[in-house]
C-alpha cells in the first residue's frame, strides 16, 4: 500500500463529524489534564500520547469507507505510535546532556526513520514480520 493524498476526500466529511473529532480530542485531552492533577505531569504526559481523535476518526472512516480502510487506519496508527514513543524516547535521553535544538532534531530524525522502517516492513513486502504487524 502506498500512501496517497485524495483532497476530495474532504468533501465526505461532514461538519459535524469534525466536532465530533474536535470534542473527542479535547475530552482526551481534559483526561489527561485531570491525571497530571492527580498523579503528577509524567502520567499526563503519558495520557496526551493517547492518540486522541483516532477512536472517532476510525468510526468515521468505517461508516465513509467500510471496515477495511479503518482496519488499515488503525494498523497505520499503531505503527506511527511506535515510531512516536520512538521520538519520546530519544527526546527523554537527548534532552538533559543535548541542546533542544540538537535532542528534537535527532528524536526526529530518529521518528522519521522507525516511521519508514516500520512501512517498509508492514506493506514493503509478503515477509513473516509484515503478516505479523497486519494479524
Amino acid at each position: 500500500m502506498t500512501p496517497q493524498c485524495k483532497p476530495a476526500g474532504l468533501k465526505k466529511t461532514k461538519l459535524w463529524e469534525y466536532g465530533v473529532r474536535f470534542a473527542f480530542g479535547g475530552l482526551v485531552t481534559a483526561g489527561a489534564g485531570l491525571v497530571a492533577d492527580g498523579y503528577g505531569p509524567e502520567l499526563g504526559g503519558f495520557m496526551l500520547a493517547f492518540p486522541a481523535i483516532l477512536p472517532a476518526s476510525l468510526t468515521l472512516i468505517k461508516q465513509h469507507d467500510g471496515r477495511a480502510k479503518a482496519v488499515d487506519d488503525a494498523r497505520g496508527a499503531r505503527l506511527g505510535s511506535l515510531a512516536l514513543a520512538i521520538f519520546g524516547v530519544t527526546v527523554g535521553y537527548s534532552a538533559t546532556s543535548w541542546p533542544p535544538v540538537a535532542a528534537l532534531g535527532l528524536a526526529t530524525l530518529a521518528w522519521i526513520v522507525v516511521a519508514v522502517a516500520l512501512w517498509a516492513i508492514a506493506y514493503g513486502g509478503g515477509s513473516a514480520v509484515a503478516h505479523r504487524l497486519n494479524h
